[in-house]
């Protein structure tokens, strides 16, 4: 089929984020929530859901879902309740799922998301509290599934955005906004990998122009964003071809095989009614009073999308920079710390994406472990602002000196080491006839037109100076003694 009638449709995608939140211990027991062990040792009774056995609240579950929604501009509900989601599969022990339907926790709110240099608002319907379940193992044997019941009853808060994202791009832009935003906060590892983070991927297309929502399937339990692209692009072109040919698309669950690239149905799409719904009888309401609100809100860091316009309008930095910086809360922490310590904001920012992030990859330690002092750097800085130090000096020669000799200061370690730039006339002088006169055949092609050739008599006025002659003073100099 041509591509002109894949543009004639429109992608529509809504997404349900589970977020496997980092309490010490489960959403209704005491049993250990770390990921890993060997299967069926983080259980207990209540997790196994044997009769008789009564859940109670995990108050740090119900915290992190209040600082996500401040964070996102929801609103909080006061009292929210939880239900049974009833339905049996073979990783759910108890035959139910706790979870809240009639009153989540959060209401509305949206996230921002960046595309390209541009952002956009995905609004989001609901985040509501619940409990992980189990996990099937398939590929242990070839006759029997095996269960780890670990994962079960972790704590897990769900992200229902309204159908507001066009293409796999955009999701993706939701998925790493949202993993960057849970560990800013501190909730969530936002490991996809381990399924600390996995989405559902609600997807439809509709002719352009159609403002009616087409029938939509639900590929479930994506835990990489390569896949999630890769499920996406298959499925908006599945449904295409299926309406072009005269087919009408079944609401269904689908599995994505990533070894094959191809979508396939697990079950018809399941509504409310299908889990039964009703108010879970052994749970009381939440009830959040205004204190517990506040320490939520007291708790709240900087926003990582509020920092990127901080760093953008404010210290002036370029769009990739910004995005940088913010990618790791502890490195736009750090960066804010190191702006009150000097004016130099973009010269700030070089020298951490360029030198300290780098050392922190190779020694995989924390940036706040550097050897310097954010003094010394800001001193560091104003050297090469002050022209006493070369830039291209400072940072291959001074800065590793610093890095061994972390007590000194940076002039004193500067005039130890004879980094300072002069501009003495006289001895910038000497040096330039020294140059001058050791390349005649270059000084007749410079007299001839080929001017480039001040960057080559620049170098060997650094080489001879050993790169302690300034360059605004030299570069006069020079061209003084080379007129016509």
């Amino acid at each position: 089929m041509s591509n002109s009638v894949y543009e004639q449709y429109e992608t529509v995608i809504g997404l349900e984020v589970h977020v496997q939140l980092a309490t010490h211990s489960k959403a209704f027991c005491a049993d250990d929530a770390s990921f890993g062990g060997e299967p069926n040792t983080h259980v207990s009774a209540i997790s196994l859901g044997h009769p008789g056995t009564l859940p109670r609240l995990n108050k740090q579950q119900a915290a992190y879902a209040v600082r996500l929604g401040l964070a996102l501009g929801c609103r909080i509900d006061p009292a929210s309740a939880f239900d049974r989601k009833n339905y049996f599969y073979a990783d759910l022990p108890k035959g139910y799922q706790i979870t809240q339907d009639r009153r989540p926790i959060c209401v509305g709110g949206a996230l921002p998301i960046k595309l390209g240099e541009t952002w956009k608002e995905i609004r989001l319907h609901h985040i509501h509290m619940e409990e992980d379940a189990g996990k099937s193992i398939h590929d242990q044997d070839p006759r029997y599934s095996f269960i780890d019941l670990n994962r079960a009853g972790v704590p897990l808060l769900e992200v229902v955005t309204e159908p507001e994202l066009r293409s796999a791009e955009e999701v993706d832009a939701f998925m790493s906004g949202m993993q960057q935003l849970v560990r800013y906060l501190g909730i969530c590892d936002g490991n996809m990998e381990e399924g600390s983070m996995r989405c559902d991927c609600n997807v439809s297309v509709r002719r352009r122009g159609n403002t009616r929502l087409g029938e939509r399937c639900e590929i479930k339990n994506l835990n990489s964003m390569r896949y999630a692209r890769r499920a996406i692009a298959y499925e908006v072109k599945r449904q295409i071809d299926l309406i072009e040919a005269g087919g009408k698309v079944a609401q269904e669950t689908l599995h994505f095989d990533p070894d094959t690239g191809v979508t396939s149905p697990l079950r018809s799409k399941e509504d409310a009614h299908d889990y039964r719904y009703f108010p879970e009888p052994d749970l009381p309401p939440v009830l959040l009073d205004e204190a517990f609100l506040s320490e939520q809100q007291n708790a709240l860091p900087a926003l990582p999308w509020r920092l990127y316009g901080q760093f953008r309008n404010e210290y002036q930095l370029t769009d990739y920079d910004a995005g940088l910086l913010i990618e790791d809360r502890d490195v736009a922490a750090y960066f804010q710390d190191f702006c009150a310590h000097t004016p130099h904001k973009k010269a700030a920012a070089n020298l951490i994406i360029n030198k300290i992030l780098p050392w922190r990859r190779e020694t995989d330690a924390e940036i706040t472990n550097f050897p310097l002092a954010l003094s010394s750097l800001a001193a560091f800085l104003q050297l090469i602002d002050e022209g006493k130090v070369s830039n291209a000096i400072a940072y291959q020669r001074l800065l590793p000196a610093l890095m061994e000799n972390p007590g000194k200061a940076p002039l004193a370690l500067a005039q130890e080491l004879e980094l300072i730039q002069t501009a003495d006339t006289g001895l910038l002088g000497e040096l330039a006839d020294q140059v001058l006169a050791a390349n005649p055949d270059k000084v007749a092609a410079y007299k001839k037109g080929k001017t480039g050739l001040m960057g080559f008599f620049m170098g060997e006025m650094m080489r001879l100076s050993k790169g302690q002659a300034d360059p605004k003073t030299t570069t006069a100099l020079l061209a003084d003694k080379l007129k016509v």
